[in-house]
């Protein structure tokens, strides 16, 4: 997620607006030759203009700032966003000696070219042609004499690019891309107040708790946000304000860590840069005092987040049996991994303790819950506005101390921190030198203090060329401590909207800590739950996003209550007088839950088993059988059921289903089973006798059948002898 704040992004839109609009008239002859003694005047209404745009930059001296008496040089970048080759043209650039005395003014001519006085050229150049989508610079030269009768301020710089057109010269395919810029020079002679520039280091997760191994690979490589934050405070006298969430996020992977998210912790950790740490999450303390906490929130544990398997074995205690015998360890003892404690996962090494952040939005009785939050007076950061307008940067308000950084300079330097193109960055840089100087006048020995928005997505050198603008070499916390403090009086106004946000979020949280008893370790839940909150209060959320922020939180605090859960079901016809009735019961958990289905009918005709414990594996769903019996052979009623925790806590809403009770069927149903059973084996018998009888006829026919041939061969030899008989007397 990218935090900007809304005045940065209201200016940045204003600034892109203003590069795209002329903010003064140009017109440089008919030719485009124009003598550096021309003013710049009206810009012929005919050009003919097309979709794409030609931006152009000025600025002048080292981002903005010059030396006076002596020479310097303009440098003006054209910007060719069209689609065809822009051909050569000609800048013109004049200076305003009119100086501009306060930060309206500046930021008036910055964003709306309103400024007093009249123009003078300071040289004129002719410009090279530019590819589509690239860019090109010029220089022009400011001999000494032209700046030599300067007196230190901020001068109004302005420049204009005429003659330069896309297309073929004289068709009607040509088109004129006449383009202004403003800027701001400042002649001073050298810095005299000391400055330190705070600078916070944050990350926020997409699942809103803790950065994953996937995320800090990406963020901690070559070209990854949190590396490019750390590449822009090298060499610079920064300090660092960190959020201890990164060092949480990288320290419970343990062994599993990725290894570029180790060596960026390891080099944070080598960083000579004072620093101090962020509340976890970076959340907003003023918020918290606003809701009348009695303490600031912190995670509730980290525990949940540590995996055994990538954290070291501490081996068992040795025993010894006697004296001088060799130890052995005991077979009862296992080696156990050593886990490191919430405060070690989360400590930012080196870092001053008693040191706050919040939003400006702090009132008097603010500071005084701070000190009995942290157990003594803290040193609060406000910005400028939070107490009437720029002071030193060390301040008191009425016994709590302060640092108070330049609203104006801090806005402008934020913006050039997070300007990627190095040509309008110098624009931010030249009117962050401006506030500077502005801020230096009025307190011409008071140290001064900026203070960077919150931003996740800088480069290193957007960054560190902010950081060298400003900041003062060997400058330090420290030093800002040890300065006179000024009496300031706050005047800020509390938003009360966040304090109202903090007790929603917080009832919310009541609600799932109730909720999670259905789980084995309720902090597997409770604690990424804590710490999204706190991200949620995160200082860096801009107003305009703030409410959208904490009903996106609400909304998946609902679904999380809402993940265990009896669907709906249709009726169920029971057609027996005692059965187990299967209801389902809904996981969406990635955890396994253990649930209390309470089952109570509208009617006492039908006796319910009331209570039945269910255990429901993770992301699934499982069927509960609930025994039942009727009291009636046939009917209809309903059952309500509803689910809760083993320690009684409601899960869930109540569903209602329909039971259709048949319970004379099963007589019936045993009749009818009994009866076929009876002429079945009545069948069978039948069949059986039949068989048999049918078996036996067979066997007699059989018998019948194999006596006629023997009676035949019996009657044969019986005959024979009185045939021979016969015969004989005829011999």
């Amino acid at each position: 997620m990218t935090v900007t704040t809304p005045e940065i992004g209201l200016r940045a839109r204003v600034l892109r607006l203003t590069r795209r609009t002329a903010v003064f008239a140009i017109a440089l002859g008919i030719c485009g030759l124009v003598a550096p003694g021309t003013a710049i005047g009206a810009t012929d209404d005919s050009t003919t203009k097309d979709d794409g745009t030609v931006e152009l930059y000025v600025s002048a001296g080292a981002r903005g700032a010059v030396a006076p008496g002596g020479s310097t040089s303009a440098i003006v970048t054209v910007h060719n966003e069209t689609d065809s080759p822009l051909s050569s043209g000609r800048v013109l650039v004049e200076l305003n000696r009119t100086p501009l005395t306060d930060d309206d003014a500046v930021t008036g001519w910055l964003d709306d070219g309103d400024a007093s006085g009249d123009f003078t050229a300071l040289g004129s150049e002719a410009t090279t042609s530019v590819d589509a989508g690239d860019e090109e610079t010029t220089t022009v030269f400011v001999p000494d004499d032209v700046l030599g009768d300067l007196a230190p301020g901020i001068y109004p710089l302005r420049a204009a690019l005429s003659g330069a057109s896309t297309g073929t010269p004289g068709s009607d395919e040509q088109i004129d891309h006449d383009a202004a810029a403003t800027s701001v020079m400042v002649v001073t002679a050298g810095q005299t107040a000391q400055i330190g520039v705070l600078v916070p280091i944050t990350a926020t997760p997409a699942g809103g708790a803790l950065l994953t191994s996937e995320e800090l690979s990406t963020l901690t490589a070559e070209d990854g946000a949190l590396t490019a934050q750390l590449d822009g405070v090298v060499g610079t006298a920064a300090i660092l304000a960190i959020d201890p969430a990164i060092m949480a996020s990288i320290r419970v992977l343990g062994t599993a860590a990725p290894a570029s998210a180790t060596e960026w912790l390891t080099r944070l950790d080598e960083l000579p840069n004072e620093r101090f740490a962020l509340q976890f999450g970076d959340a907003d303390a003023t918020a918290q005092a606003h809701a009348q906490l009695p303490s600031l929130l912190q995670p509730t544990t980290l525990a949940p987040f540590l995996d055994e398997r990538n954290f070291p074995k501490e081996p068992a205690a040795p025993i010894t049996d006697a004296p001088g015998t060799t130890a052995t360890p005991s077979p009862a003892a296992t080696d156990s991994p050593v886990f490191p404690d919430d405060a070690a996962l989360s400590e930012v090494e080196g870092a001053s303790s008693g040191v706050l952040w919040p939003r400006g939005d702090v009132t008097q009785d603010d500071l005084a819950t701070f000190a009995e939050y942290l157990g003594r007076a803290p040193l609060t950061i406000l910005p400028s506005g939070s107490v009437g307008g720029a002071v030193s940067a060390h301040a008191t308000a009425g016994s709590s101390g302060l640092l108070v950084t330049d609203d104006a300079a801090s806005a402008v330097l934020s913006q050039a921190a997070a300007e990627k193109d190095p040509a309008a960055r110098q624009r931010a840089l030249a009117a962050a030198n401006a506030h500077l100087y502005l801020a230096a006048q009025k307190s011409p020995t008071a140290p001064l203090l900026i203070g960077l928005e919150r931003d996740e997505t800088r480069s290193a050198d957007a960054l560190r060329d902010a950081i060298s603008t400003a900041d003062t070499a060997g400058f330090s916390l420290t030093d800002l401590r040890a300065t006179p403090a000024a009496a300031v009086t706050l005047t800020a106004e509390p938003d009360e909207s966040r304090a109202v946000a903090v007790n929603e979020l917080l009832v919310d949280e009541s609600t799932l800590t109730g909720f999670s008893s259905i789980l084995a370790d309720p902090q597997v839940l409770l604690s990424p739950e804590r710490i999204r909150i706190l991200r949620t209060l995160a200082v860096g959320i801009p107003t305009t996003a703030f409410g959208a922020e904490v009903l996106a939180h609400r909304d998946a605090t609902r679904d999380t209550l809402n993940a265990v859960s009896i669907p709906p079901s249709s009726t169920i016809q029971l057609l027996t007088a005692a059965a187990d009735l299967p209801f389902r019961v809904r996981n969406d958990l990635p955890w396994p839950v253990t649930v209390r289905l309470t089952v109570i009918p509208t009617d006492l005709r039908l006796d319910v088993e009331p209570v039945t414990i269910a255990e429901v594996p993770a992301n699934s769903s499982t069927r509960v059988k609930v025994p039942v019996s009727a009291r009636v052979g046939s009917g209809e009623l309903s059952l309500r059921l509803s689910l809760s925790s083993p320690t009684g806590v409601p899960i869930g809403g109540t569903e209602s289903v329909r039971v259709a009770v048949r319970a004379e069927w099963e007589t019936i149903g045993l009749a009818v089973f009994g009866g076929l059973i009876v002429l079945l084996i009545g069948l069978g018998v039948w069949r059986t006798v039949r068989r048999r009888r049918n078996e036996a006829n067979e066997s007699a026919a059989d018998a019948d059948a194999a006596a006629v041939p023997d009676a035949v061969e019996e009657d044969v030899v019986n005959t024979a002898p009185d045939a021979a008989s016969t015969e004989k007397p005829n011999e």
